[in-house]
């Protein structure tokens, strides 16, 4: 029964793919759904805009008494009426110069900066979760590495006091066995510590709930890939970044913008009309049938006191102010390319070059333990040996990770991380 909550803990414990990981950031991801309560925004904005250019319909009811007696002699000594009324009436924009058309097209171009904002905080979300599940699993590879270390020390150890026991060591080999195991413990610490740092950090991009245990599990090596020319990714980064993507639709919205400000004193026509009933009480008799009225109805404000040129002169300079933003943000995307293309090919190289280390290295501590054995080593070479090759499987599994991680800053770099071809 002592054994019941350890296994309860273990039974909690969800095992994540890096597939998992990305599936529940899909779901989970708060700054997702930060980007779809925007759509809301703006769909409701397109709303709107879009209902300047539908007829307006409202219904109206009145009852009314009134009673003036200055008017009881020229009305034949009528002094009180009471009305009532009920109509339906109709508005309508017939001409606007421009003005409605823009806002409308102004208003769908939001609508896709909100596909694009989107996006972005998915591919966003897509590049964190993968990072965050390397660093995991980095941290579990260190683990091991150091856990190894600290068990090889510990049968040096051993063997140390075998030869002693035997006659052929001292006390002096023995106790440099035991202060090499004492010194292998502390980095076994920080490792495990190293791994519960990573986990909290990607729970915390999944935005799982902090109660629940989770692990990963997948492997840092992967096969090398072939980079497209540069020319080809900034290509395809200039059409898939959501960024630039976002940007142009910008531009267009203070496109439209612009053209709104330079109706404000242009002509504009409404249609107006209604149908209803009315009613007349007075002096005791009563008058009531339908009533209707149409009309065609221009409003021309030639002169506001420059306020409309005001608006163009500013609006003009937004949208001057976008455009340049869009070039610059390009600037930035061409250097972003080309440095997470440098990236890639740096980790492929190191990669590379300490693959071959590690296998040497594992050559090297094989002759040195077996060279001691036959007494034509000495332990210092032994130790010298082991810590070559720690470093080198460390080094390895960090190169593996920065690899991976490379591959995926390239491909955020280029607006196509998680997009389906």
């Amino acid at each position: 029964m002592a054994l019941t909550p350890a296994l309860s803990r273990a039974a909690a414990v969800r095992t994540l793919t890096l597939d998992d990981a990305l599936a529940i950031a899909m779901e989970q991801n708060r700054d997702i759904h930060k980007a779809r309560a925007f759509g809301d925004l703006v769909q409701g904005r397109y709303l709107e805009e879009r209902a300047a250019a539908l007829p307006g319909l409202s219904l109206n009811a009145s009852a009314a008494y009134s009673r003036d007696e200055s008017q009881s002699a020229l009305m034949g000594g009528i002094a009180g009426t009471r009305t009532r009324g009920a109509e339906l009436r109709l508005t309508q924009t017939l001409f606007s110069w421009g003005k409605i058309g823009a806002a409308i097209r102004g208003a769908k171009e939001g609508l896709k900066t909100a596909e694009d904002q989107l996006r972005l905080f998915q591919q966003g979300a897509r590049r964190d979760v993968t990072v965050a599940f390397y660093d995991v699993l980095l941290a579990k590879e260190l683990r091991a590495l150091a856990f190894s270390n600290l068990q090889q020390k510990e049968r040096h150890q051993a063997e140390a006091q075998k030869r002693l026991a035997a006659g052929v060591a001292t006390d002096y080999d023995l106790l440099a066995a035991q202060v090499a195991v004492d010194n292998a413990r502390p980095e076994l610490i920080r490792s495990e510590n190293r791994i519960r740092t990573a986990k909290e950090l990607l729970r915390l991009v999944l935005a799982v709930d902090s109660g629940a245990e989770i692990d990963v599990t997948g492997s840092l090596e992967g096969a090398l890939v072939v980079l497209p020319p540069f020319e080809q990714s900034l290509a395809t980064a200039r059409q898939m970044r959501p960024e630039l993507s976002e940007s142009r639709h910008r531009v267009g919205i203070y496109r439209e913008l612009l053209q709104i400000a330079s109706a404000e004193d242009k002509p504009k026509v409404d249609l107006a009309g209604g149908v209803g009933w009315h009613q007349l009480e007075a002096a005791g008799r009563s008058w009531n049938g339908p009533a209707w009225d149409v009309g065609v109805y221009l409003t021309f404000p030639f002169f506001d006191g420059f306020r409309t040129k005001g608006k163009v002169q500013q609006a003009r300079s937004d949208l001057r102010t976008r455009e340049l933003e869009e070039a610059q943000q390009l600037d930035s995307v061409s250097l972003e390319v080309r440095g997470a293309g440098f990236g890639v090919t740096e980790a492929e190289q190191i990669v590379k070059a300490l693959t071959g280390t590690v296998r040497q290295a594992e050559r090297l501590l094989a002759m040195a333990e077996q060279g001691y054995q036959l007494g034509v080593k000495i332990r210092l070479e032994v130790e010298d040996a082991e810590l070559n090759l720690v470093q080198a499987q460390s080094n390895l599994a960090r190169a593996r990770r920065d690899y991976q991680v490379s591959l995926v800053n390239l491909a955020w770099a280029t607006g196509v991380l998680g997009e389906v071809p």
